[in-house]
């Protein structure tokens, strides 16, 4: 049993208690303070975009990683910790009796994250897994802060943008990890057996857990004790994504989709969002397009009768008859010069009510100049300006076999 006041190890190694140091701050000022040694503090470029991914066991990790990747447009590998524990640095820490701990995790991970394949977004799975990981975590996020602001007339700060910190955590219930966990078991042993007979392919990796129920209950619930507490107690700091992953895959990834759907607020420097902040989202402006048209039309009609049954009459007798030789192509354009679309209401309320009668229409003004009149003596053109309202009508055309 561990004692109260002493840090957990994440790897089984000799315990030397001289090598761990215990505190969070300590540790985190220790750490930063030999990464600024050794790259120089205005070369401390971590991710920009940090996805901290956690995963109950058979949740979908490893099948969902990539498609983040792609959402996110992260092109380097996932940071996986329980790797690094394994790289040569980690393990010649071990075989001099060194503990592999808080201070060398912590270690390990921030000088990955430093690597050139990071700088613009990098997944990080298995950290943190402890509470002094956790503070280190939040202390990594306040200096990334404090050093953009001390840069803040610096012309490195173009580079720096403002850190984004993402807690993912996919999430299946007990039952369903277990089911999971011994299905996996049985496609390895299938697999395993299919190789040693046919002699084509790699052998996949054993786990026990996959194999005993009670081992896969147990790793569920060192997962809800560890990896789930240490993500759910940033939730209040980090932009926190809780996603249900006991659905089918196509409806997970949907839910990925839309949990890391661009956030212009988050990820752009504030004076850019500042700048560009009063031109309306176009998910404001759809969402109640519906409502706002058909409050437009009514209008139309209580107000100005007159002109809109004009181009009501002007849309029937003109246009639809054009529309409808073109059902097969969905297209259909129609050019004309009636005065009546002089009136910019009229051009609203032509818009409107083909929308509201489910087609996409597009006016395009066009004005020339056609000579009326010579004068002999001078040599003066007089001209009158001859106004075409070209009109684009879009809509789903028939799906009739053609050819």
């Amino acid at each position: 049993m561990t004692a109260p006041n002493e840090t957990k190890s994440q790897e089984p190694a000799i315990a030397d208690t001289d090598l761990e140091v215990k505190d969070a701050l300590l540790i985190f000022n220790s750490v930063w303070k030999d990464l600024e040694a050794e790259h120089g503090k205005l070369n401390l470029r971590f991710p920009t975009e940090l996805i901290l991914l956690g995963g109950a066991p058979g949740a979908g990790k490893g099948t969902n990683t990539d498609y983040i990747c792609e959402v996110r447009d992260i092109s380097a590998p996932p940071v996986v910790v329980s790797e690094l524990l394994s790289t040569p640095e980690a393990k010649r820490i071990k075989s001099q009796g060194g503990m592999v701990g808080d201070r060398e995790v912590v270690g390990l991970v921030f000088r990955k994250l430093l690597e050139p394949q990071f700088k613009n977004g990098a997944i990080l799975d298995g950290f943190p897994r402890t509470k002094v990981q956790v503070e280190c975590l939040k202390m990594l996020y306040d200096r990334m802060k404090a050093l953009r602001r001390e840069l803040i007339a610096h012309p490195h700060l173009a580079q720096i943008k403002p850190p984004v910190f993402h807690i993912m955590v996919l999430f299946v219930d007990e039952a369903e990890s277990v089911r999971r966990q011994l299905y996996r078991g049985r496609q390895v042993i299938a697999h395993n057996e299919e190789v040693a007979r046919s002699g084509i392919g790699e052998l996949w990796e054993k786990r026990e857990t996959d194999f005993d129920e009670n081992l896969a209950r147990n790793r569920y619930r060192v997962f809800k004790e560890k990896t789930y507490d240490a993500l759910v107690s940033l939730k209040q700091i980090f932009h926190f994504h809780f996603i249900n992953a006991q659905e089918e895959l196509p409806v997970v990834q949907d839910n990925i989709l839309h949990e890391l759907e661009y956030q212009s607020s988050l990820e752009l420097d504030p004076r850019t969002f500042h700048a560009i902040g009063d031109i309306p989202l176009a998910g404001h402006i759809i969402q109640h397009a519906r409502r706002d048209l058909v409050e437009r039309l009514d209008r139309y009609e209580f107000d100005n009768p007159e002109l809109f049954h004009k181009v009501i009459d002007l849309i029937e007798e003109k246009l639809v008859p054009i529309v409808i030789r073109h059902a097969i192509s969905g297209r259909a354009a129609v050019s004309t010069e009636d005065d009546l679309l002089d009136d910019p209401l009229a051009l609203q309320m032509l818009i409107d009510i083909f929308s509201e009668r489910g087609y996409h229409a597009v006016i395009d003004l066009r004005r020339r100049e056609i000579p009326t009149q010579v004068d002999l003596q001078t040599g003066a053109i007089t001209c009158r300006v001859q106004k075409v309202y070209r009109i684009a009508i879009y809509f789903k055309g028939s799906e009739i076999r053609r050819g």
